[in-house]
């Protein structure tokens, strides 16, 4: 019989696919990277300490990019998307008055 012993693998990063869909995001510290299938959103912040743990979101944090510059490399891009709806709060009658 085999004993179940802990995998000393590092587990793999969740898959973040850019621009894919509206839904995913990947975070790294405390920076959020929110995907969008026209843009992804940067949120945060993240310190990279000079440990283990800080070179590792290093890694990430380049694994990341890299993925997103690959995608806009690979499409066919106009020279600019249009601005994200205004996302400003607006004032609509009570419909229960």
């Amino acid at each position: 019989m085999s004993e179940d012993k802990p995998s000393r693998r590092k587990p793999k990063a969740e898959s973040f696919e850019p621009f894919a869909d509206d839904a995913s995001v990947r975070t790294i510290g405390a920076l959020s990277f929110e995907n969008g299938t026209d843009r992804i959103a940067l949120h945060g912040s993240l310190d990279l300490t000079k440990d283990k743990a800080g070179l590792a979101q290093a890694r990430l944090l380049r694994d990341t990019l890299d993925a997103i510059v690959k995608a806009l490399e690979a499409g066919d891009l106009p020279e600019a998307v249009a601005e994200a709806p205004d996302a400003t709060p607006k004032s609509v009658p009570n419909p229960f008055a």
